[in-house]
């Protein structure tokens, strides 16, 4: 092979990945929940792509998302013993979807920050048979072989994904209910109006703070109605003078960034069925939460 083959080779070669890429990227970061962990296996993907025999692969996609998903079921199972040492509740790093709503799926599947948090108390590769058929709408029997199990043992995979999320979450509720309630919250919570939050949340609803030992954040979910609205009344008169909030979109959904003296402090996302606010999610982490910021587009 002369050297304009093996360039033309490359050249193709990088074509193929950069045109895969946000698939790949879509599919470990919903494995893994972290964005910075999908861009080390999409990484890690290349260089195998560099290193492989391409000449035998007719379906350069369904190759690199099989690379792709091995690698994150993988990293996912090794995440578990990190995250061990974590201080405080684990939430999933936030992305903006302003850009590419679906996050380089079919549909916008496995994507909201609540599905990412049920997701993780499913095993890896639960979690990868549920992404890639629900979001990516990929065959089971494809996705039994990137798996590498039967075609029923994958169509149980699934099934047991989807029947944990319909335990675990109530139907959503449109994107304008959505915003309404969560601008409302912000109001109250702002002005420490204790009955006003106490009717917008559900009676079992959940605030976790992910912040990983960051000052001022709770080191534990507050659970159910009355000590999540006094929990938020109590922190008012210390957390919200001298903040700007921004409205954003994290994850599909809107969202607020709270800022203080010009920086980031806490992005603020909530997961809202009929019954009201179920889930508050506050990102506290700047390891979590500078990286969004810096992809906020415009």
């Amino acid at each position: 092979m002369h050297a304009g083959d093996d360039a033309d080779s490359l050249d193709q070669a990088t074509g193929d990945f950069l045109k895969a890429r946000p698939q790949l990227f879509g599919i470990a970061y919903r494995v893994l929940g972290s964005s910075a962990e999908a861009e080390d296996i999409l990484q890690e993907t290349w260089l195998r792509w560099q290193r492989a025999d391409r000449r035998d692969i007719r379906e350069p996609a369904a190759f690199l998302a099989t690379i792709t998903t091995r690698l994150a079921i993988n990293l996912a199972q090794s995440a578990r013993v990190r995250r061990e040492s974590y201080i405080g509740p684990w939430l999933p790093e936030p992305i903006d979807t302003s850009r590419d709503p679906q996050a380089g799926a079919e549909r916008a599947e496995a994507l909201e920050m609540a599905v990412l948090l049920l997701l993780e108390k499913l095993n890896p590769v639960e979690r990868a048979a549920y992404v890639l058929r629900e979001a990516f709408d990929y065959p089971y029997q494809q996705v039994a072989e990137i798996l590498e199990t039967s075609e029923g043992n994958t169509r149980q995979l699934v099934s047991r994904a989807r029947k944990h999320l319909a335990a675990e979450r109530r139907e959503r509720v449109s994107r304008t209910e959505h915003r309404r309630l969560l601008e409302g919250f912000l109001t109250a919570a702002r002005t420490g109006d204790l009955g006003t939050l106490e009717g917008l949340l559900a009676a079992d609803v959940v605030s976790y703070t992910d912040g990983n030992g960051a000052r001022g954040a709770s080191r534990i979910p507050v659970l159910g109605r009355t000590h999540v609205s006094r929990f938020v009344v109590a922190f008012a008169p210390r957390f919200w003078p001298g903040t700007d909030v921004r409205w954003v979109e994290a994850n599909g959904r809107p969202a607020v960034l709270v800022s203080t003296d010009g920086g980031p402090f806490a992005l603020l996302t909530a997961d809202v069925s009929g019954e009201g606010i179920d889930r508050l999610m506050w990102v506290m982490n700047p390891d979590k939460l500078l990286p969004y910021v810096r992809s906020l587009s415009g």
